[in-house]
């Protein structure tokens, strides 16, 4: 599973220019589900995710979470995530979990994450999405669970 989590000051999501789901402080996190991806990749998403030090606390450092301070979380399926890029000039996504899988795992995550943390908004699954968001920083990490 590759993800994308972004720091916002807020974040929008639009289909068909419809407003689905809006935070503010908080982080806008794009998924991608591989091909192997279990429960197991999930688990270990929810528990980093929710507890990393994305902001700063009261020191001035980087040592507080979306739990911590009780931020809002926004979680967008984003396939494109795993494109290879290295030959050609057109990407591939071999690696990308089934339309099928991945859409069962969007689900897993879902049901698991709103166990742990009440705090979340989400993308359409299979959507044509428009995201707006202004990056607080910017500050942008990848992570491969």
């Amino acid at each position: 599973m590759l993800c994308l989590a972004q720091r916002v000051k807020k974040a929008s999501v639009r289909v068909n220019k419809d407003l689905v789901s809006s935070i503010d402080k908080g982080i806008l996190l794009m998924v991608c589900f591989e091909q192997t991806d279990t429960q197991v990749q999930i688990d270990k998403l929810i528990s980093k995710i929710l507890d990393y030090s994305f902001f700063e606390g009261v020191s001035g450092k980087l040592d507080a979470s979306l739990r911590k301070i009780g931020a809002e979380l926004l979680i967008v399926s984003q396939f494109t995530l795993n494109a290879s890029t290295k030959k050609g000039l057109k990407p591939s996504f071999h690696k990308a979990a089934s339309p099928d899988l991945a859409e069962e795992l969007y689900n897993k995550l879902k049901a698991s994450i709103n166990l742990e943390y009440k705090n979340v908004k989400y993308g359409v699954f299979g959507a044509y999405m428009e995201l707006e968001l202004t990056n607080d920083g910017p500050f942008t990490l990848n992570f491969n669970f």
